[in-house]
């Protein structure tokens, strides 16, 4: 089976150092760098996961550089500042790329929304009308344009935010709608899918991971409860080590 994923990319860069005084100027800390890691995040990291998972995957995401870097302490893992570069306004998606023929060359399409321009609501509108199987995890507001989709994975605090624009259209999203929960586990239908305990090191990218398990139970069982159970695990593994991580 082939995927495409579609959406918001950046790089993910962790700064591992020592922070053990304050500047004598200021009450602030003095970070000494030691080591460092990049990887590609948002979409990137949906399609680096999926490939782990073994499956054929092209992706479409914005040429523009956004970059988050997390400097972090390497004894405590405490994240103390991030400095984020997505102030760039991002070319959107090329029409060609939403069109039915094109979109139908795939088995699945993942879309990774993270609300920074490279895709509207009529682009993903279009995407969810023009193919049967599409996956969505966006920041933005759910609303009419998004009722076409297949399944929707959003986190508690996303489903709050944009609970009043779908409560009238719950008939709709209630069948869809995949809300995660942190350690909770994540929530479909009412019932809730628990995760086991474990010590926690870095959420970072979680959702991503969930959502590119999620995306390959579901093509080998066309179950999603057990896409559900299989994502929680998916995510629970990454969640243990430091950065983001594939799983």
């Amino acid at each position: 089976m082939k995927v495409l994923i579609v959406g918001d990319a950046c790089e993910d860069v962790y700064i591992y150092g020592d922070c053990n005084r304050l500047a004598p100027e200021a009450p602030v800390p003095v970070f000494v760098p030691q080591t460092n890691t990049s990887n590609g995040g948002m979409a990137l990291n949906v399609f680096a996961n999926l490939k782990s998972l073994g499956y054929d995957c092209d992706i479409l995401h914005n040429t523009e550089e956004i970059t988050k870097t997390r400097y972090v302490d390497k004894k405590t893992n405490h994240i103390f500042l991030r400095v984020d570069t997505d102030d760039k306004e991002l070319n959107r998606i090329q029409d060609d790329n939403l069109n039915k023929d094109f979109l139908n060359q795939y088995d699945a399409i993942v879309i990774s929304d993270y609300n920074k321009g490279f895709l509207s609501e009529e682009d993903i509108e279009k995407i969810c009308y023009n193919h049967p199987l599409t996956f969505m995890d966006t920041k933005k507001n759910l609303g009419r344009w998004s009722k076409d989709c297949t399944w929707i994975k959003i986190n508690e605090e996303e489903y709050q935010k944009t609970f009043n624009e779908i409560k009238h259209l719950t008939h709709i999203f209630d069948e869809k709608l995949i809300v995660t929960l942190s350690e909770k586990g994540c929530r479909y239908k009412g019932e809730i899918f628990p995760v086991d305990k474990v010590e926690i090191k870095d959420l970072s990218g979680a959702g991503d991971t969930f959502l590119a398990g999620l995306v390959c139970n579901y093509l080998n069982t066309n179950d999603i409860k057990k896409a559900i159970t299989f994502a929680n695990e998916c995510a629970t593994k990454v969640v243990q080590r430091r950065g983001v991580n594939v799983v």
